[in-house]
């Protein structure tokens, strides 16, 4: 195995999204992914036919298209953010929270379990909606929708007195 504490070729960032819709309907997803020299890559796709799915079922898509794609590339310790907490909870590092999962989804989340397994190390880490909007914009233009969606940071907390 490779040494993985000096800079090296699998080092690799992504951040997806995925979008459905109506939400359940069309889905389609999203993905930058930036290598260890700083390149950078785009995904955005939509599910073929008439496939319809939950915003969750899309944001799943996403992250399994997404480390594909970095699998392909050459990335073998890949950090990949996502904004949806369901797919975090199910993917991400233990101690996550834990959510019930969505049954019609358990046999895609066991295939995505299986693709980071095929790396030496990886991990699916959660992200604010509000900094995720590049790959946010990839997914909704999949669906073509061009117009961004408007996504708030959080206000700062008001400190009491």
């Amino acid at each position: 195995m490779a040494d993985m504490t000096s800079p090296g070729p699998w080092e690799w960032t992504a951040w997806c999204d995925g979008s459905a819709l109506p939400n359940p309907g069309r889905m389609g997803w999203g993905a930058v992914l930036v290598g260890p020299g700083g390149e950078c890559h785009t995904l955005s796709s939509a599910a073929s036919g008439a496939l319809v799915g939950c915003n969750n079922e899309a944001e799943l898509r996403g992250v399994m298209a997404t480390l594909r794609r970095l699998r392909e590339l050459g990335a073998r310790a890949p950090t990949v953010y996502c904004d949806n907490s369901v797919v975090v909870a199910q993917l991400g590092p233990a101690g996550a929270p834990a959510v019930r999962p969505i049954e019609r989804l358990a046999l895609r989340f066991d295939e995505a379990r299986l693709l980071l397994r095929s790396f030496d190390a990886a991990r699916v880490l959660w992200i604010p909606a509000h900094r995720n909007a590049r790959a946010d914009a990839l997914a909704r233009a999949a669906l073509g929708l061009t117009e961004p969606r408007r996504i708030a940071p959080p206000r700062a907390k008001a400190r009491r007195r």
